[in-house]
């Protein structure tokens, strides 16, 4: 592929249709972590910056050096309807990675989230323009826009592996990762989860409000008889 290591772009790459994202149906971040050994969910430090629907989508990966965002203009060039960037900007949280400018481009490519291991800013205009950001945080400070990166590359973000096409889940809850190839089996656990859920508070309401597998796992560990 054309560039050199760390200063290249990998495309194109799979996409998942939209049955397959139909098929999470209406699952939280936390039901389909549940459905993965609670293995796929990016860790607490990444947060909706606005209160924001839950986004389900295709990953578009870019990482970018730190205080540097050219590889994420050159991202959104290949944005496809319904992708949600996920950008790593190797922990910086004193440049924001993105902003408002970036985001009108987004929306109007049909990006439908960013995902950011790092800062973004103007939030007040993220929130204005319904497009769901996820970060560690805000920074008024802007990047430069001359360094290396890599566009469609396997990214680090919350502590999850991300690959290009993997499949996006985020919500208050936060972001959970579904790797293209496990999505029809996730999506069946996520729906067999709710299920679960469903049945489970069709319990409490009829009074059983304590689990009783919980005695009998006590029972196990010997804690009581």
């Amino acid at each position: 592929m054309p560039g050199k290591v760390g200063f290249r772009v990998r495309a194109p790459w799979p996409r998942p249709d939209r049955a397959q994202l139909d098929a999470f149906g209406t699952a939280a971040s936390a039901q389909v972590a549940d459905s993965m050994s609670r293995l796929g969910a990016m860790d607490s430090g990444i947060k909706p910056i606005w209160p924001s629907p839950r986004i389900v989508g295709s990953a578009l990966t870019v990482w970018c050096h730190s205080g540097d965002n050219l590889m994420l203009h050159k991202a959104l060039s290949l944005a496809a309807p319904g992708d949600i960037v996920v950008m790593n900007t190797q922990g910086n949280l004193v440049n924001a990675g993105f902003g408002e400018l970036l985001a009108t481009s987004a929306v109007k490519m049909g990006v439908c989230g960013v995902i950011v291991d790092g800062a973004v800013r103007d939030a007040d205009a993220l929130q204005a323009l319904g497009l769901p950001v996820y970060a560690r945080g805000l920074s008024p400070n802007g990047c430069n826009k001359d360094g290396a990166g890599e566009v469609g590359a396997i990214v680090a973000c919350g502590g999850v592996a991300v690959r290009p096409g993997d499949v996006i889940i985020a919500d208050r809850d936060g972001v959970t990762v579904v790797p293209l190839e496990d999505a029809a089996e996730v999506a069946r656990q996520a729906m067999a989860q709710m299920e679960r859920e469903h049945k489970r508070m069709q319990e409490i309401e009829k009074g059983v409000l304590v689990r009783p597998e919980i005695d009998e796992a006590l029972r196990k560990l010997k804690i009581i008889e």
